[in-house]
């Protein structure tokens, strides 16, 4: 096939999406603009922009409709259908639904929802659509730093749990990508929770989240209840052996020329993790972020030694 009917083939993919799945955010001048940053090749095999055009028609991205819809999925199957079996298999495994509706009204009145990370990152930003979408009261959700009181005692600090009448903690994030900010989030907070309430329930919920991520964070063994809407198996990892957009054996795209492409702009974006945070590969972004664990060269924006411009603009987190 000739070069141009390649190109041909990957824009008219791109103009759908753009007009459907992307809300209209990213046009066609945008897609340009991107990828006029990647070095064109007569081969179509070596051809950059070739590479970077095709990442992009794989590329998953979620509006704002979408993730309200996961949010619904969130509260319904990972907390309230598990809250009520709880509540049938405690009570003689009773269809008495008057009793478990009171019964989870009563648990719903003694959780607490939190979003990972401080108020300016994306897990507390989605709690208000979750509030919406789920018609939550207000008074279900607290921050983080709402949890503990400290009363300082001498030259010492004293920690306690502010409402003892509180039964679950639901700490709910977007994606768990390596599971490093639950593993952070988990010594910081639910150890010393744990320490003070040992019979409290925390519960670590997700839209999105690695197998890899998912296991970690179950092997810390602090949190009581870890679940994702979505699990990406690692066939979502864009550029390995087992990945999903390559296993067509399709010739035009070869797998270790598009991962070169991606390591070489990558390690001018972001030299510790060139293909995404702890090598996360993904090709996945949000209406109002864009993960770190995706590959840089969608949302990097370099320096002004070396300045990028990002086709899905990430509202970036500094890690050390």
């Amino acid at each position: 096939m000739r070069k141009q009917d390649v190109v041909d083939i990957l824009y008219e993919k791109l103009k759908s999406l753009s007009e459907t799945i992307w809300e209209r955010k990213h046009s066609l001048n945008h897609i340009e603009e991107w990828v006029r940053q990647f070095s064109a090749d007569d081969n179509v095999v070596d051809d950059e922009r070739i590479h970077a055009l095709y990442l992009l028609t794989n590329f998953i991205y979620f509006g704002q409709i979408e993730i309200r819809a996961l949010l619904v999925s969130l509260y319904r199957d990972l907390f309230r259908t598990r809250i009520i079996h709880d509540i049938r298999r405690s009570n003689g495994n009773t269809t008495d639904v008057d009793f478990l509706q009171d019964e989870f009204l009563r648990k719903l009145k003694a959780t607490r929802f939190l979003g990972v990370g401080n108020p300016s990152e994306s897990g507390v930003h989605l709690l208000y659509y979750f509030r919406q979408e789920n018609s939550l009261p207000k008074t279900a959700f607290i921050n983080s730093h709402e949890i503990f009181d400290r009363e300082t005692m001498g030259k010492s600090q004293v920690l306690s749990v502010r409402d003892k009448n509180i039964e679950h903690y639901v700490f709910i994030d977007d994606l768990c990508g390596s599971g490093t900010q639950a593993e952070q989030y988990s010594k910081d907070l639910v150890e010393p929770l744990r320490d003070l309430m040992p019979d409290v329930k925390i519960h670590y919920l997700v839209l999105f989240a690695t197998d890899a991520g998912l296991k970690a964070v179950r092997d810390l063994k602090r949190y009581d209840y870890v679940a994702s809407v979505f699990e990406l198996d690692p066939s979502f990892k864009a550029l390995e052996p087992e990945s999903r957009i390559f296993s067509n054996r399709d010739g035009r795209y070869d797998r270790l020329k598009v991962r070169a492409t991606c390591e070489k702009h990558g390690m001018n974006l972001w030299a510790k993790h060139p293909l995404g945070y702890k090598n996360g590969q993904l090709l996945l972004g949000f209406s109002h972020n864009t993960p770190d664990n995706t590959l840089p060269i969608f949302w990097g924006e370099g320096d002004a030694a070396l300045p990028w411009t990002p086709m899905f603009k990430r509202h970036d987190k500094i890690y050390g």
